[in-house]
């Protein structure tokens, strides 16, 4: 006799599920009674989907022994097997409908009783709701199945009130990782079975509407706005505010203020039918593909968005309402006005906060099947019409649940999900089911289905020739909008070139924006690393920190990048040279007039503000600008490098930030600073071990620094060497040059520095050295000449280099170590990070911060902390200016250290201070998924001089 492990066949049947009711609109509350059923279940994990019998459901089963289990809620983030990332591989055999015998499978009990309140019959029956369960569910209700489904973001229902009592209600549910769902849920995230949205039961009353439709356009010329609410039963929809009393069915026009991402004007209203009162929160606005632009209530939208993900650190894509209110903040806050739901819809209380405070939604389908990209997209189920209901059900879940949203825009069909029959259905049913919203598809390439052109990654040049129109392509697709639904890949230091996109975007009318990928790092809280990614949970097939690739930290800080973001981005452009009187002030808002804001200035002598003010700017209207006189420079301002600096902050309290919070910001250089220089007056005087120059020491055999003063100097010598960032080393799949693996190659993280002369002169002291790779031929030649007035000491390096160099570097300047240094005070940019292609935030002023704080702390360590266009900084008791100015990092632990670590928790800081000095740096680009940097941002190998003066500062 023999025995054979079996899948149950519901698992791998490609139909989206059975006994689920007709997918309908999600709304947070009506008078119709509800109970929601989170909290602690039990729980009991099995290898197989078979490994245990369904007997767990019956009533009088007995769990008592059985592990709790948080819900909403992942099994594998609360101590039950682990959790697993892959960017597109799918993590089983490529077999499609079928998924591995070891299929992870949660049992889920909850027994309840319902409030003394909840009606029972004849009073109208239940509805047993869950809003997310990965990947495929069976449940059952007092001993009776309901039913099976897949779809694991998006709701399902089922009918409950005929098997409720009042106590002792038995919820069984048994959860599968793997289904046939999975092929379509590729996502580039973790793999994270559970129940991990609400599970809420509602009491559905006798004359209560199974579904409602809101149709609320907006009529930009006459300025009104026209309301429909269809329902399934008969009722009424009232207004108070706009004096609404009509049928459901009929429509009415009113004037009325529209909705848009910049003013979010919402309406509340009732639908009231028989058996319930629903609430209504009704915007106006009207969505058309119109001029070959996608225009919102007659005007064109410029998109400045992200993709956004479902993440938290700790539980997850199990959310709370704090911590999606908290994202949207941070957009607002960031000059974020879209976002795009990467790559699935939402928790529908995200839609509620983008209608509220205002954000423009393109909602995306529970839909990527990016693995069969391996296979050259043979049996990829887009193409297979066995798979086409699933993924009409996975449209129409999405649709009816958020077609109620103002905040929505544009519906997507999904992501990386190759070209195909099933994709074309979907788009037919959505363009008939609702008409009011453009459709999207990044893969569609002809736009057959789609109502923009869309694209990720496309490097500057062709964005700047989309915009122009000279791209070709079918004749329908060079006559729609272009967007960007994936740009500026934010993974580790980066992105750069964001401020190149965002000219390009806004000198084509053609180019309507795009989404940066992403908004958060799906680092994992774990107490071994700080943060986990791909690989650190022993999976065996992995895509590393790739899952880390975000503007936010984990814990959601804002990274440098979400800086970077929002100055270039800024819907006010604040512009002028300083040198006129005035600035150039620029509404670059599609509807918000500039009423809002208060405007400031500031005259600042050496970055210290020595007079300010407010700056009366008129209330542009979008697209207008004005001069605007600045006042005359304050008489008795000091002499020195001296910069206006111009800000708009909000005038009030706004929902989403307080008064005074900065939007815009504008810097203009009015003097140039004196360039430090340092006389020989003081020679050097040799001795037969050191050699002292002014205030300095250097070891004679080999020319090298040792003090200043009392301050201890090990170094200075030529660096070329940074620890490679995630955009560095690039994607492999990236046609461009991977400078990070090629300077590997050529030996630049371990250059061999050869000391060829020690000059003793009357003025100076000469040392001359050559630097390269060992194994090539190349290198670089080093001159350091030293003088000194005799209270300070003055450094000028001259580099030439020699032999054939086919590369930039990733870095030029001097590196030396302090035995101690905390406090570092600045003159120059910050007060963050900043490189060559992403220093649009950047500021200058006098800046403080402790060494330990210069540093980014990147959930893989990698070059990080730069403080760009310093002119002085003081450290560890020394004093360095630069001419020019210089780029600042300091830190507890060398290059090498910071090159090797894979965590954070790798970096153990030591009593030496490293810093570099660094005259010039390689740019960023995105090339961990997109382009590389563009070529003015690459640092040459070229002839270069650059100089110091560095002092004692003295208590």
């Amino acid at each position: 006799m023999s025995f054979r492990t079996t899948t149950p066949e519901y698992i791998e049947d490609v139909s989206p599920g059975s006994g689920v009711l007709p997918p309908r609109a999600w709304y947070a509350t009506s008078d119709a009674k509800s109970l929601s059923l989170n909290g602690n279940w039990r729980f009991r994990l099995s290898d197989t989907a078979d490994a245990e019998d369904d007997s767990f459901a019956r009533e009088g089963y007995d769990a008592a022994g059985w592990a709790e289990l948080r819900v909403p809620g992942h099994w594998v983030l609360q101590g039950h097997g682990s959790p697993v990332y892959t960017n597109h591989l799918y993590p089983f055999p490529v077999d499609p409908p079928r998924v591995p015998t070891e299929n992870p499978t949660g049992d889920h009990l909850r027994v309840f009783d319902l409030p003394e309140d909840w009606p029972g019959e004849p009073d109208g029956g239940a509805v047993l709701r869950f809003d997310g369960v990965e990947s495929c569910a069976r449940v059952w209700l007092n001993g009776t199945e309901l039913g099976e489904f897949k779809g694991s973001r998006l709701p399902h229902e089922f009918a409950a009130g005929h098997l409720l009592r009042a106590a002792g209600n038995v919820l069984a549910v048994r959860v599968h990782q793997w289904s046939a769902g999975s092929y379509l849920e590729d996502q580039d995230q973790w793999w994270l079975p559970g129940i991990f949205r609400d599970v809420t039961l509602l009491h559905r009353p006798a004359g209560s509407t199974p579904d409602f439709f809101v149709h609320a356009s907006y009529d930009h010329v006459a300025g009104t706005g026209t309301l429909r609410v269809d329902s399934d039963v008969a009722g009424r929809v009232t207004m108070p505010d706009l004096g609404i009393d009509v049928a459901t069915g009929e429509p009415v026009t009113v004037p009325a203020e529209p909705w848009s991402a910049e003013t979010p004007t919402l309406y509340d209203g009732v639908l009231a039918t028989g058996g319930e009162r629903v609430p209504l929160r009704i915007g106006f606005r009207t969505v058309e593909l119109s001029d070959g632009l996608i225009k919102v209530n007659g005007r064109a939208v410029l998109f400045k968005g992200v993709n956004r993900h479902e993440w938290h650190p700790e539980r997850g894509r199990a959310l709370d309402l704090a911590t999606m209110r908290e994202d949207v903040l941070l957009m607002k806050r960031h000059n974020v006005n879209a976002v795009r739901t990467s790559h699935y819809p939402p928790h529908p209380a995200f839609l509620d906060l983008c209608d509220e405070l205002g954000l423009w939604v393109v909602d995306e389908c529970d839909l990527e099947t990016h693995g069969f990209t391996e296979q050259g997209w043979r049996d990829n189920p887009v193409d297979d019409d066995r798979w086409t209901p699933a993924l009409l059900d996975r449209a129409a879940r999405m649709v009816e649940r958020d077609k109620n949203h103002p905040a929505v825009v544009v519906w997507s069909l999904g992501n990386e999900a190759g070209t195909g029959r099933g994709l074309t259905a979907m788009a037919e049913w959505i363009h008939g089911r609702d008409p009011s919203r453009l459709v999207h598809y990044e893969g569609d390439l002809g736009c057959r289905d789609t109502d923009m052109y869309s694209r990720m990654y496309a490097g500057h040049a062709e964005v700047e020739r989309i915009g122009r129109g000279l791209d070709g392509g079918p004749r329908r697709r060079r006559e729609l909008p272009f967007i960007l639904c994936e740009y500026g890949h934010a993974m580790g230091n980066g992105p750069g070139g964001l401020a190149d996109y965002q000219r390009i975007f806004e000198a084509h009318g053609r180019l309507q924006g795009g989404f940066v990928w992403e908004w958060i790092d799906h680092g994992i809280a774990d107490e071994r690393f700080g943060f986990a990614y791909g690989g650190d949970f022993g999976e065996e097939l992995h895509d590393g920190n790739f899952v880390c690739d975000g503007l936010l930290f984990p814990d959601r800080r804002p990274s440098p990048g979400l800086v970077e973001y929002k100055k270039v981005i800024e819907p006010v452009a604040i512009e002028g040279d300083g040198t006129g009187g005035g600035v150039r002030v620029t509404n670059k808002y599609d509807f918000a007039d500039l009423s809002a804001l208060a405007f400031t200035w500031a005259y600042q002598v050496d970055g210290e503000t020595v007079a300010s003010g407010a700056l009366p700017v008129p209330p542009l209207a979008p697209g207008e600008s004005a001069e605007v006189e600045l006042p005359e420079p304050p008489v008795t301002a000091p002499a020195g490098e001296a910069h206006w600096t111009v800000r708009a902050l909000l005038a009030a309290d706004t929902t989403w930030a307080p008064a005074e919070h900065v939007l815009a910001w504008g810097q203009f250089a009015v003097s140039a600073r004196p360039v430090p220089s340092v006389p020989a007056t003081d020679g050097p005087v040799p001795g037969e071990r050191v050699i002292t120059l002014g205030p300095a020491s250097f070891d004679a055999r080999s020319g090298a620094l040792t003090a200043i003063g009392g301050v201890a100097v090990t170094g200075p010598r030529l660096d070329v060497w940074r620890a490679t960032t995630d955009n560095d080393d690039g994607a492999a799949w990236q046609s461009d040059i991977r400078y990070g693996p090629l300077w590997r190659e050529l030996g630049l993280h371990r250059m061999r520095h050869r000391l060829d002369a020690v000059e003793v002169d009357d003025d100076a002291l000469t040392v001359r050295t050559r630097v390269a790779p060992a194994a090539r031929e190349f290198g670089l030649s080093a001159v350091y000449r030293w003088t000194s007035d005799g209270t300070r000491l003055g450094l000028t390096v001259s580099v030439t280099p020699d032999g054939d160099w086919t590369v930039p570097l990733p870095r030029l300047g001097i590196r030396f170590a302090l035995a101690a240094a905390d406090r570092v005070r600045w003159y120059g940019g910050g007060p963050g990070e900043a490189y060559p292609d992403s220093a649009t935030a950047s500021r200058v002023g006098r800046w403080e911060s402790t060494v330990d704080d210069l540093q980014t702390p990147y959930v893989r360590p990698q070059e990080n902390g730069a403080r760009a266009g310093v002119r002085w900084a003081e450290l560890g008791g020394l004093r360095i200016e630069g001419d020019p100015e210089f780029s600042l990092t300091a830190r507890r632990w060398t290059t090498k250290h910071l090159d090797a670590a894979a965590h954070l928790t790798d970096l153990v800081p030591g009593d030496t201070v490293w810093v570099n000095l660094d005259h010039g740096l390689h740019g960023l680009g995105s090339q961990s998924c997109g382009p590389g940097p563009l070529p003015r941002y690459f640092l040459r190998a070229e002839p270069t001089r650059f100089s110091f003066v560095l002092s004692e500062v003295l208590a």
